[in-house]
């Protein structure tokens, strides 16, 4: 009996000791899983353009975004706020499963009705196994104007000759595509670059129906709940796709800069910037607005999120 009293205090402490080490090595190895970073930024919007954060799954968005006319009248017209030139967007977007969102919006400018698509398909992880997140989005605007807002009616589309008053409703599509890559570098430094396609089925003579662009945006933030943002927008002159014998009608880069306060659920963005476009394809087709020549405007996002 004493013998097998031994033996079983053996087997207990044995079976003690590599209970123990088990958890150890679990815990070992929990710490070994790297991580997303933490907030890269406040939103999925800076300015004009989109980041690579996506809320949770199950998040629903809504989203304001207003422009004023320029600033080039001064005080006469409060620095744009009595301008006839305002813009507005309003936008529901909601994040079906992880790291991908879909969106609808309504646009004041040419009533654009916009459908949109993000996923981020990497993000940065702290140890940096995953140094950088990278993300795609895509958008789908249709020109929603009577078809007397063309003009003449004299338009050009992608396949055929100049008709006269003939829009169809492919003719009234836009499309946006954009590659981006971000990196938080610090807690309080957050940059993205980012490349971009742009095509209009039709155009009107004196434009083109393709684009490519190149952005550069980011965050700096001041406090726990404040930042400073930037973006720079800059369509390309490639003469390998351009329609035109000049750049007459080349869109200008978009200049925007501002600050951001946000929570958990809301972000708050006021800003000047260059472009009176809101929707991406209309920003890096048809800006005309110098920012270098009193072509700047006070605009405004604000995000609200709700989780179900």
């Amino acid at each position: 009996m004493p013998l097998k009293g031994m033996q079983m205090k053996k087997y207990i402490l044995l079976l003690i000791i590599t209970s123990f080490g088990f958890v150890l090595y679990a815990q070992d190895d929990e710490k070994k899983v790297d991580r997303p970073v933490r907030a890269p930024f406040e939103s999925g919007y800076l300015i004009d353009n989109q980041t690579t954060l996506i809320p949770i799954e199950g998040t629903v968005e809504f989203v304001i975004q207003h422009k004023f006319g320029t600033m080039d009248n001064g005080r006469s017209d409060l620095f744009g706020i009595y301008s006839p030139g305002a813009n507005i967007r309003l936008a529901l977007n909601y994040v079906p499963f992880n790291n991908f969102q879909i969106g609808l919006g309504t646009t004041k400018k040419n009533m654009y009705t916009d459908l949109s698509a993000k996923w981020t398909i990497f993000e940065q992880t702290r140890e940096n196994t995953i140094p950088v997140a990278v993300a795609l989005y895509g958008s789908l605007a249709i020109d929603g104007r009577n078809k007397t807002a063309f003009g003449s009616g004299k338009v050009v589309d992608t396949k055929g000759p100049t008709r006269e008053e003939a829009v169809a409703f492919n003719d009234r599509i836009a499309y946006f595509s954009q590659l981006i890559v971000g990196r938080k570098f610090t807690h309080w430094l957050s940059l993205q670059a980012a490349a971009s396609f742009t095509h209009y089925n039709m155009v009107g003579w004196d434009y083109n129906h393709d684009m490519i662009g190149l952005h550069l945006n980011g965050r700096i933030k001041f406090s726990p709940q404040g930042s400073f943002l930037f973006n720079y927008d800059q369509p390309l002159k490639i003469e390998s796709i351009s329609e035109q014998s000049n750049w007459g009608t080349h869109p200008q880069p978009n200049v925007s800069f501002g600050i951001e306060f946000s929570t958990s659920t809301h972000a708050f963005q006021i800003y000047v910037g260059s472009a009176d476009g809101i929707i991406p394809q209309d920003i890096m087709m048809f800006n005309r607005n110098d920012w270098l020549d009193n072509g700047l405007a006070i605009g405004m996002t604000i995000t609200r999120l709700w989780n179900f």
